[in-house]
């Protein structure tokens, strides 16, 4: 097991850093000029003070020579300062990621919880009444943008019941009950979303599995329905499952950013959101660094979990 989990470890510095050289150079390329935007306002600035001012943001380097600087930083912790709050972004990220860290995090948990119990459910209910309803749910979550269910919720019920989520943020420590009312609205929208995909995948290998022989051999052994279902059917299903759980880690922090806006979550999709508008190069790129290690942590959770359902998986 020691081995297995080294192997995987070790893809993480790499890949981190083939992440870091294409969100760097790609932000570049994105239309638009910082300091044009700065100097928007001075219609008497010069070629002077634009080089001046170009300079003064280290922006007068190769691209080349910026990232190595930037890369050398950040493998400090250093991510830079803003171009236009000069703050550290570091300090940004600090005030933001908890937001978007509690967000996911409720998220994944409707979306795990929802996805494999309408998954397990609606396979040993195979074709009944029940199962041709939820598989429908599964595929209107699909169908269904979230960004437009979002603003249904922030809109009907407050036409139609005088009420709407939260538009002041509460940090969780400071009133719990605060915090939960404003950010589950939005964690439960985008936990149906990514539940979809997990049900579908929980139901196909429940199905698949409960075919087995091992499967039929434990029911004619006299074990209870649930044990089989539990015990020996959905252990065995759960690797696809994790793969895909895995697998929506980018989606997760993709609809974090919309929903954040449409919620007004003071979280990092927010501020990537301004900060490429105001092609604010060192959080753009502090952010997304964030993201790639967040999302490489994560699947390195769903490799040691391959290795814990699968022992042949660690011995590979």
């Amino acid at each position: 097991m020691r081995d297995y989990v080294l192997r995987r470890i070790a893809v993480l510095p790499p890949t981190l850093f083939f992440a870091s050289l294409l969100v760097f150079f790609s932000i570049r390329l994105i239309p638009g000029d910082v300091i044009d935007l700065m100097l928007a306002q001075n219609d008497v600035a010069s070629s002077a003070d634009r080089e001046s001012l170009r300079a003064a943001l280290g922006l007068d380097r190769p691209i080349w020579e910026q990232y190595f600087v930037w890369a050398g930083k950040a493998l400090t912790g250093d991510l830079g300062s803003s171009l236009w709050q000069n703050a550290p972004v570091s300090s940004l990220l600090l005030q933001r990621l908890p937001v978007t860290l509690e967000l996911g995090f409720l998220a994944l948990v409707v979306s795990v919880t929802v996805g494999i119990a309408i998954g397990v459910f609606s396979a040993v209910r195979q074709d009944t009444a029940a199962d041709y309803v939820l598989r429908s749910f599964s595929l209107l979550m699909l169908s269904i943008p979230g960004f437009w269910l979002g603003t249904l919720v922030m809109v009907f019920p407050s036409v139609w019941w005088r009420w709407s989520p939260e538009l002041e943020f509460s940090p969780f420590f400071a009133d719990p009950l605060g915090n939960l009312g404003h950010i589950l609205p939005p964690a439960i929208l985008l936990g149906l979303a990514l539940s979809a995909v997990t049900m579908r995948m929980t139901r196909t290998m429940m199905l698949e599995v409960m075919r087995q022989d091992y499967i039929r051999t434990a029911r004619a052994k006299g074990l209870k329905e649930g044990a089989v279902i539990f015990g020996h059917a959905l252990r065995n299903s759960l690797i696809p499952v994790v793969t895909v759980i895995g697998l929506q880690a980018p989606l997760m922090f993709g609809g974090a950013v919309i929903l954040e806006q449409i919620f007004a979550l003071p979280g990092m999709g927010s501020l990537l959101l301004e900060a490429v508008f105001q092609r604010d190069y060192p959080i753009v790129s502090g952010v997304f660094l964030v993201v790639g290690l967040s999302v490489l942590v994560i699947n390195l959770i769903v490799d040691l979990a391959y290795g814990y359902l699968d022992p042949r998986v660690r011995r590979s």
